[in-house]
């Protein structure tokens, strides 16, 4: 009996376990769909009223049409510069700071939407001449900001992306020659042959020239590489006559006169 209430204490258990967690998941899901819903629900809002100060700046006239299109100005601004940067966010982290700084601008473009939004149903057309250089001159400045982080934003992505692609065409034109690598060892093997081909030539002129400088040598030496006395006293050729002289045969005895 104890085994068998120790098994259902722990089933038990594990139902109670998997209910918390069926919870807490449920949970959490309805709080990300209410999110999603929330901010579809921002963004079509926002949409809604940019269309109807785009419509104002057309269809008002007077201090309307101006408080419109300062509104739309200093909005179309914002929502562009948040675009820019949230999708240069994923591939560069420093855009997160650009971020920071721009949610700040949004405080202030906020505050400033509602002050004009004011002025725009103040009935007084002297107190909106007077109140709306002022909320113009503001709205230049938040705007001036956003536009430079905007620039600056696509000039930084620009330039990382003509940076990649300096890297890229130098792999490229790297691999094409590698693909081209019978180009290179053509050329090397020419050069090879080539200079095999002037050492060839070069050594035979010099075994030539030197098999005909130790003949000249060797008419001029005693056959040990030392030259004969008569060459060096200039006798060699004389003395060469002499003795072809005295190699020719001698006549025959000659024959006296016969004997009455």
């Amino acid at each position: 009996m104890d085994v068998f209430g120790v098994m259902i204490g722990l089933v038990l258990l594990f139902g109670v376990a998997v209910m918390v967690l069926a919870v807490v998941g449920t949970v959490k899901a309805a709080k990300a769909v209410g999110a999603k819903i929330e901010k579809h629900e921002a963004n079509a809002r926002r949409a809604v009223e940019t269309a109807t100060l785009k419509a104002k700046t057309y269809t008002k006239v007077g201090p309307s049409a101006q408080i419109a299109s300062v509104r739309l100005r200093l909005r179309t601004s914002l929502d562009g510069t948040r675009q820019v940067l949230e999708s240069g966010l994923t591939q560069d982290g420093q855009l997160g700071e650009s971020l920071a700084l721009l949610k700040r601008l949004d405080e202030h473009a906020a505050e400033l939407d509602g002050e004009l939004r004011m002025l725009e149903r103040e009935p007084e057309t002297v107190r909106i001449a007077a109140k709306l250089p002022e909320l113009r001159e503001r709205a230049e400045r938040i705007t001036h900001s956003a536009e430079t982080m905007r620039w600056a934003a696509q000039d930084r992505m620009q330039r990382f992306a003509d940076d990649e692609l300096s890297r890229l065409s130098q792999e490229c034109e790297s691999e094409a020659g590698a693909l081209r690598h019978w180009d290179t060892a053509g050329g090397a093997s020419s050069v090879k042959a080539s200079g095999a081909s002037g050492a060839s030539g070069g050594s035979g002129s010099a075994g030539s020239g030197g098999a005909a400088g130790s003949t000249a040598r060797a008419r001029l030496t005693d056959g040990k590489g030392r030259a004969s006395a008569e060459e060096l006293l200039g006798l060699a050729d004389p003395l060469a006559k002499l003795a072809q002289r005295l190699r020719k045969p001698s006549a025959g005895p000659s024959t006296g006169p016969s004997a009455g």
